[in-house]
């Protein structure tokens, strides 16, 4: 069984891990800008909102890299329109992004494919924020891989890992992972922002299930470095 599809660990087991907590805290205060690669609409918010949101209160310049538009995520109908605005209401709870929209296939992303565009794109910026390349999700380990073929410092951030994994996961670097506190401002932002995503929450079998949404509502994020 696809490890998304299997039971997953909860948020009560992660948030009662002292691992957490002991991670060295990510030191933001030389970066003048940052560039976030999303493979679908929502991983930015999900994976680094607080981030981002507490770079754009300091004033730092923030790309959005939308690799594809989600199209995918309800098969057999039109969401493309509906995602991107979902984006974009939710970047509004997070601060000013520019976003640039590759509308690259869902599903379909392929490294080789993203990397060249990735390059030029990412430029000058002095961090790009990727989803990590071991997150069992292959569009998020494709733009993953890209980010590292970029000559550029990337910090990766998991999104599925958290449901499949467990604490002090071997599977897992823990020796290069930082963690972000939040502040309660900005974590509330934060889940205003993922709030604005209810395309996925929506049915019988939603594709974030409150289970999988109480992962990205705790008070830091983690990154590896």
């Amino acid at each position: 069984m696809n490890l998304i599809d299997a039971p997953g660990t909860s948020e009560d087991d992660w948030r009662a891990w002292p691992g957490l907590g002991r991670l060295p805290e990510l030191d933001l205060t030389s970066w003048r800008n940052a560039v976030v690669v999303a493979a679908h609409p929502d991983d930015e918010v999900l994976g680094v909102g607080g981030l981002m949101a507490i770079l754009a209160a300091r004033g730092v310049r923030l790309r959005v890299i939308a690799v594809t538009d989600g199209e995918a995520s309800h098969p057999g109908q039109d969401v493309t329109t509906r995602r991107i605005a979902e984006t974009t209401a939710a970047l509004e709870h997070i601060g000013h992004c520019e976003v640039v929209r590759l509308r690259l296939p869902d599903t379909g992303v392929r490294d080789d494919e993203l990397a060249p565009l990735l390059r030029d794109l990412v430029y000058g910026f002095d961090v790009c924020l990727a989803p990590w390349e071991d997150d069992v999700h292959a569009d998020h380990e494709a733009a993953g891989r890209a980010a590292l073929a970029c000559d550029i410092p990337v910090l990766r951030f998991p999104i599925w890992t958290w449901h499949w994994a467990r604490p002090a996961d071997p599977r897992l670097p823990w020796g290069q992972a930082v963690r972000v506190p939040l502040p309660s401002e900005t974590a509330a932002r934060k889940r205003a922002a993922i709030s604005c995503f209810t395309s996925q929450f929506e049915g019988p079998d939603p594709i974030l299930p409150p289970e999988i949404v109480e992962h990205f509502t705790r008070p830091e994020e983690v990154l590896f470095r």
